[in-house]
């Protein structure tokens, strides 16, 4: 066994044991900081595969950026603790039939496929140049600019209704 392949290995226990604690915690805010740690686990990810701008940009957008939104918008509704029993009926025969078949899509690529050895190909030179970068800048801040300012400015009205919202639920029990 090489290094690479133990070292996926362990990424791999890693990224599964945050997801769980993500999914299983009964507190907003230990959820929230376990998806932190989801997030750089997958950067590590990108960095294994020889994607240093997307690791970067992983860390930055997701683990900094949205991550302290969410966890700016949880303090601030209050929603801390989850309410035990508030699941709908179909939502845990949904869930473990969808685990279900996480684990035979899983088994069938593991397994039936091979060893996964040729499905990587590692980057070319020009792939993390600085002339690949530029184009990619330049795509999505020119021919990109305004899907890219409609999501953002979509995300902030979601927030701020959500606010505001919370707000008025909260006003109105008193």
């Amino acid at each position: 066994m090489n290094i690479d392949f133990i070292l996926f290995l362990v990424l791999a226990l890693a990224a599964i044991a945050t997801a769980l604690g993500m999914l299983l915690s009964r507190n907003a805010v230990y959820s929230a900081l376990f998806l932190v740690l989801n997030f750089a686990v997958v950067a590590v990810f990108y960095l294994l595969l020889g994607a240093p701008f997307i690791a970067m940009a992983q860390v930055t957008v997701y683990a900094g950026a949205i991550m302290v939104l969410f966890l700016f918008v949880i303090m601030l509704l209050g929603a801390d603790e989850l309410a035990p029993g508030k699941a709908l009926p179909w939502q845990r025969p949904l869930a473990a039939t969808l685990a279900v078949v996480l684990v035979i899509e899983a088994a069938y690529l593991l397994l039936a496929r091979g060893a996964p050895s040729g499905l990587v190909t590692p980057p070319t030179e020009y792939t993390n140049s600085t002339e690949s970068l530029r184009e990619m800048a330049l795509a999505l801040f020119g021919q990109y600019l305004l899907p890219f300012e409609i999501t953002s400015i979509l995300l902030l009205v979601a927030m701020v209704g959500a606010i505001v919202l919370a707000k008025q639920e909260k006003g109105g029990r008193r």
